[in-house]
């Protein structure tokens, strides 16, 4: 079929939305009936300079898009699909595309950079297209500088596509040569240095050998560092982009260099322009970033782990680095406390600060408390506000010994100025600052001596409710503040200091959600999380007041879902605030359900609860479904057996939750409210098993489902089986070959990242207490037998788990558990089993021994257990 292109491409970009969606349509057709030559005509489009810029872009998005996709399944799909097509095809997609790297206009050349960097992040691992980079760095020596502009931006997004792996260390050390040769300052061409620049910083994993060459790591930081001091703005930002980089990745190849690195990001951040002046800053905060993961590692058990030694840049820099810091403090903006987004050098040198402080600790406070003395009663607004930031941002690090003295000074006058400054940039800060000072050094876990006292708790609380009155942004942080001044008193016990406040509190916070300009500044959101914080942290005696809540939340819900045609807009603030009530009810239902003083008063409103939570899951709307679906989890849980009689209705939203893939954060929570409801009904949840279970082994043979969620979906089987005991029987031929192949993948899961060693754990931890409840959902029942065919894999699984050498605490804890339940279960059957088991007697030992509590008690239950079995 002959179509015109090029027309088509220009259509899809009309005004005219008839127009484009024909030809849309037609792309759609094009591609579904003829890959080979839709690619082929849209590489050709982006290849004749002939053609129209707009259709050309266009072509090359598509081209894009064609070979990549953000779903990991659809991804996959699309490489295999490239992959499958014929070579000669491929080859005259991909010559065209090359070709177009010596185009006269620079979007053309740029979308082919990134399509052949695409192309080759599928074809480099499988071997293919070996004479890609050889055939980029021939064009390097070319006269013409767009050329090697657009060869270096390709070689660059090139080592964004491609693993460092699949590329030999010959052709590695050839890139690097050509992107810094480009970078250096002899070239001439500001567009083929900046290009340069800007691939090295993709290049930059791939320089490990290169980086640990004395001569070759010396180069390439010359070259970086002469880059900061090109006349062109946009080279600087790209090779302070570059230093960021480095600093997290050869943080321990940096000791030579740190000095002159400082006396450049100080220049900078005094005097170049601002995007310029953000990442020099931001080279100080990733350093920071660094030292404070060493020293984590430092001060945990695992001494002997820590590959990385401190070098202790910061504390070194400290005398020059802090006051440098504290400048920028005085360069706010007029306006940014109302821009949500906003970020200029003066917040970035807050929060550089506030890395510093965790970093170093108390030798920070001696440097900052003369800045903040100074600076804090001065006329001019910006030195108060930046006096009051700085103190702020130290707040969380020194010790609090050091810092407690400092507060009990600083609390009068900070309470003074949250109410009388004139200036709202300076309150803004100063109710900031007050959040963090409840959040740091108020609490029980404290050993020195409280700042919040009885004589002072009712000052403060006078003040913040007051400010919440004020102008969004301020009242917003007065919110933040009394959110972490209620979260101090969580442990109090029966007699809470804020009880006699409770009910101006309360109806504050309700009166400030319901102001005119709450959708401002997060001020509705804020007053709503902090009265959940105080609901959730206040004690018996001022739950009559928690209960007069109800009512009033339930009106509330209950008057968004009355609401007539909404613009789409209005759909979304009303879609926000049933989230925002659908979480405090939450809230709520877990606090009075779970005191036997209130429960039985406050079931008396289940009723229309559960009616009102079923009406907004007929909203349709993913961030609603998941509060109200955890606020009824929390229903279920505080009702019991009693919750039964909403099953009938709810059951249909419960599966549609599950079915819920696109969203998965909303099917996690379905699957832990499936839990929920299994302990709270037991063996009533029998009716609903059979669309339960196939939902959930659907969802684990999915591979679209994200992978966090195949955890819970394995706890959850055990949590069925503990629910219905014996009729989890006609389950076990599904449940079990799921359970044991992924326990296999599990056991030999070699962790490359912290990352992926969490995931694993969680996985094997969901896996084991799958296992555990199908174990004691068995127990004392005649069909106990049917679970002996599989015991020798779950004791495999153990012996390799232990042979792995990577469990964390939690897994140890549930693994012991499986096996004294595998014990308790199968008795005398279970007993040969564990004694040719090759490690379950040194398991055992080890956990008996554990240093954690947890670990320890589990394994006295399982020593019992076994001995039982074993001598039975």
């Amino acid at each position: 079929m002959s179509l015109d292109v090029t027309q088509i491409l220009l259509s899809a970009q009309s005004a005219d939305g008839s127009i484009r969606k024909h030809a849309e349509e037609s792309l759609k057709q094009f591609q579904e009936q003829n890959l080979p030559g839709f690619l082929l005509s849209l590489s050709t489009e982006l290849a004749t300079n002939e053609k129209p810029e707009e259709s050309r872009r266009l072509a090359g998005l598509i081209l894009k898009n064609a070979l990549d996709a953000k779903e990991q399944h659809r991804k996959n799909e699309l490489f295999q699909r490239w992959l499958a097509l014929d070579a000669g095809v491929k080859a005259q997609v991909k010559a065209l595309l090359l070709q177009t790297l010596s185009s006269p206009v620079a979007s053309a050349r740029s979308t082919s950079s990134q399509v052949i960097a695409k192309i080759a992040g599928i074809e480099i691992p499988q071997k293919q297209w070996p004479e890609l980079i050889g055939s980029l760095l021939s064009n390097i020596h070319q006269v013409q500088p767009n050329v090697k502009q657009a060869t270096l931006e390709t070689l660059g997004y090139l080592c964004e596509e491609v693993s460092p792996e699949a590329v030999d260390q010959d052709q590695v050390n050839k890139i690097l040569t050509a992107v810094v040769q480009g970078m250096n300052a002899s070239e001439g061409n500001s567009e083929v240095r900046l290009a340069a620049t800007r691939a090295l910083y993709n290049a930059l994993g791939f320089a490990q050998v290169n980086f640990s060459n004395d001569m070759e790591r010396d180069y390439i930081m010359r070259v970086v560092c002469e880059a900061t001091q090109s006349p062109d703005v946009k080279i600087r930002q790209a090779a302070f982009e570059c230093l960021v980089a480095i600093s997290s990745t050869y943080y321990d190849k940096l000791a030579t260099y740190m000095q002159d690195i400082f006396n450049i990001t100080a220049k900078a951040v005094r005097g170049d322009e601002e995007s310029v002046a953000l990442q020099a800053m931001e080279f100080w905060s990733s350093i920071c970033d660094e030292e404070i993961d060493i020293l984590d590692e430092y001060s945990s058990e695992f001494t002997a782990d820590s590959d990385v030694p401190c070098y202790y840049f910061i504390k070194q820099a400290l005398p020059a680095l802090v006051p440098m810091l504290l400048e920028t403090l005085l360069k706010q903006e007029d306006d940014q406390d109302l821009d949500e987004g906003a970020w200029n050098l003066a917040m970035a040198g807050g929060t550089c600060l506030g890395l510093v402080a965790r970093t170093v600790g108390d030798d920070i406070v001696p440097l900052v408390m003369p800045f903040v003395e100074e600076n804090i009663t001065k006329p001019e607004w910006r030195h108060r506000e930046a006096a009051t930031y700085a103190f702020g941002s130290i707040l969380e690090g020194p010790s609090a010994d050091k810092l407690t003295p400092l507060v009990n000074v600083a609390l009068n006058f900070m309470l003074s100025a949250l109410v009388k400054d004139p200036n709202n940039h300076v309150k803004d800060t100063t109710a900031w600052t007050l959040g963090r000072i409840f959040e740091f050094l108020h609490g029980s876990a404290l050993e020195t001596a409280p700042v919040i006292t009885a004589e002072n708790c009712q000052q403060i609380l006078t003040v913040l409710l007051q400010s919440m009155k004020d102008v969004p942004n301020v009242a917003e942080k007065a919110c933040g503040a009394l959110y972490f001044l209620a979260q101090g008193y969580v442990d109090v016990g029966s007699a809470s200091p804020l009880s006699p406040f409770f009910q101006d509190i309360v109806q504050s916070l309700l009166v400030t959600s319901h102001r005119e300009d709450a959708g401002e500044s997060r001020l509705r959101t804020a007053a709503y999380e902090t009265l959940n914080e105080v609901v959730r942290c206040s004690t018996e005696e001022t739950a009559p007041i928690v209960m007069q809540l109800v009512p009033v939340i339930m009106m509330e819900l209950h008057n968004t879902l009355e609401a007539g045609k909404l613009s789409t807009d209005e759909r979304e603030k009303r879609s926000d605030l049933q989230g925002l009530l659908c979480g405090c009810l939450q809230v709520i239902i877990q606090k009075l359900g779970g005191m036997e003083s209130t429960k039985f008063a406050f079931l008396q409103y289940a009723d229309q609860m559960m009616d009102l939570f079923l009406r907004v899951f007929a909203c349709r709307n993913a961030t609603v479904h998941e509060e109200a679906m955890l606020a009824i989890g929390a229903l279920a849980y505080a009702a019991g057996s009693n919750f039964a009689k909403y099953m009938a209705q709810f059951y249909q939203y419960l599966e549609m939750g599950l079915q819920n893939f696109e969203e998965y954060q909303v099917c996690a929570i379905t699957v832990g409210v499936v839990g929920d409801l299994c302990r709270a009904l037991e063996d009533k949840i029998l009716p609903y098993c059979d669309g339960i279970m196939t939902q959930l082994l659907k969802d684990l043979s999915s591979n679209q489902l994200h992978r966090s969620v195949k955890p819970p979906i394995f706890s959850c089987f055990g949590d069925i089986a503990l629910a219905i005991g014996e009729n989890f029987e006609k389950y076990l031929i599904y449940a079990m070959p799921m359970l044991q192949s992924a326990a296999d993948l599990s056991a030999h899961t070699t962790a490359t990242d912290d990352e992926m060693l969490d995931y694993t754990n969680q996985l094997r931890n969901g896996i084991l207490e799958a296992y555990s409840g199908i174990l004691q959902g068995f127990k004392s029942s005649p069909k106990t037998q049917l679970l002996m065919p599989y015991a020798p894999h779950i004791l495999q699984f153990l012996d390799a788990l232990h042979n792995g050498k990577d469990m964390d605490d939690s897994v140890m804890k549930t693994a012991i558990g499986v096996l004294g339940d595998l014990a308790d279960t199968l008795g005398v059957n279970a007993g040969p089993l564990i004694n040719q088991s090759t490690s379950s007697k040194q398991f055992l030992d080890e956990c008996l021994s554990s240093d954690d509590p947890l670990v320890k008690e589990s394994a006295d239950w399982a020593r019992i257990a076994i001995s039982r079995a074993v001598s039975g």
